[in-house]
């Protein structure tokens, strides 16, 4: 077996499925990409057992057929390698030798058939939504999924379809994100849990714009592909929390404040918080806002005010400083809309405008005021 590839579209092309592939694999064959020529066209394979992505590319080539080859040293040497035709001699035996402009290079490979076979496509359900609208709300939920591997079912996005949107909530138990598309449209209504990773690597192989990804799933998996990029992971097998009974119906305090000066006071003040908690006060009287924060191990102490916009009387609430100033990151207006009520009910956080086909709502759980 025998192909010529450019070898910079080559790299290109690893690089973004190579985030699949684990540094210490319980099988030496998952550190491998999986190549396989078949009329002119080389797919390429990379797999953890839970999610597989495959990416398809243009090559010179005579014959079909397929090899095994190790991730690392393929990537580490073609990010050396200037801009050239790169040939790759395959023989029977997987040896792998590859030859460039001034320079060979031989790497042992590995029998394709031992490669674990990608999980079939059957009885699928399938659903329209835009690239940039499945990004979107990558971007917006991601940071919110919980780490606690006791707790799988909080381990990854849930994806709750209804025929007017679709709906993709996260949470750890501290904080929630739901974000709704209705520009997303499903034939039945259905609901998944898709795990962190392979959303990761989705959010990073696929483009913000406008073009329609073709999107299914069955019981087992969720299928997603854009042009040359293919991508299966496992569904997480666990029941979503009922998120729905969280969401505080009533929070009659409302206050609006600039995004970006809140964002920035909070991450001053919170140098001086306790490392463990991330606790800032935040005391609200009249149309200003007063944040504190004190590490009393160290005598720490940090204080800063700013106006506001207040609806609601005074009121002393905390909170997790790093969990608001991500909160803050995922809404996009230039000023936000937080809505309160008591010193231990949630807080609700909000755009204070909405693109018409889109819908954020963030919730946060206080913290026990230091008294």
């Amino acid at each position: 077996m025998k192909f010529i590839v450019s070898s910079s579209s080559l790299l290109k092309h690893l690089q973004q499925i190579s985030g699949v592939i684990n540094a210490n694999t319980v099988l030496p064959i998952l550190e491998d990409f999986l190549f396989e020529i078949e009329d002119k066209k080389l797919n390429i394979v990379a797999t953890d057992l839970e999610t597989v992505m495959r990416i398809k590319m243009d090559v010179e080539s005579k014959t079909n057929g397929k090899v095994c080859i190790p991730a690392k040293i393929l990537l580490d040497s073609l990010k050396n390698i200037a801009d050239q035709p790169l040939t790759f001699n395959i023989d029977k035996n997987f040896a792998v030798e590859i030859t460039s402009d001034n320079g060979k290079y031989k790497v042992m490979g590995e029998n394709p058939d031992n490669f674990p076979k990608e999980p079939s496509a059957d009885d699928t359900t399938a659903f329209t939504m835009s690239s940039t609208g499945l990004v979107t709300a990558i971007n917006k939920t991601l940071f919110a999924v919980s780490n606690d591997d006791l707790r799988p079912a909080m381990t990854g996005v849930f994806f709750e379809l209804a025929k007017d949107g679709v709906q993709f909530v996260a949470t750890d138990a501290h904080r929630l994100v739901r974000y709704k598309r209705t520009d997303a449209k499903a034939t039945k209504a259905d609901s998944f849990i898709v795990p962190k990773k392979p959303l990761n690597l989705l959010k990073n192989a696929l483009p913000d714009n406008e073009d329609e990804l073709s999107i299914s799933y069955n019981s087992n998996h969720l299928f997603v592909s854009h042009g040359e990029v293919q991508m299966i992971c496992r569904l997480i097998d666990a029941r979503f929390p009922d998120y729905k009974v969280v969401i505080p119906t009533d929070n009659p305090y409302k206050l609006v404040v600039n995004k970006n000066d809140f964002q920035n006071a909070l991450r001053r003040v919170s140098v001086f918080s306790n490392k463990s908690t991330n606790q800032v006060a935040l005391s609200i009287t009249g149309s200003e806002l007063q944040m504190a924060a004190q590490d009393v191990d160290f005598s720490f102490e940090g204080n800063e005010r700013m106006s506001c916009l207040y609806d609601g009387g005074d009121l002393q609430i905390a909170f997790n400083a790093k969990f608001l100033i991500e909160m803050l990151s995922a809404a996009d207006t230039a000023e936000v809309k937080i809505e309160l009520s008591t010193p231990t009910k949630a807080g609700i956080l909000k755009p204070t405008e909405q693109a018409e086909n889109e819908e954020l709502l963030m919730l946060v759980m206080p913290l026990m005021l230091n008294s």
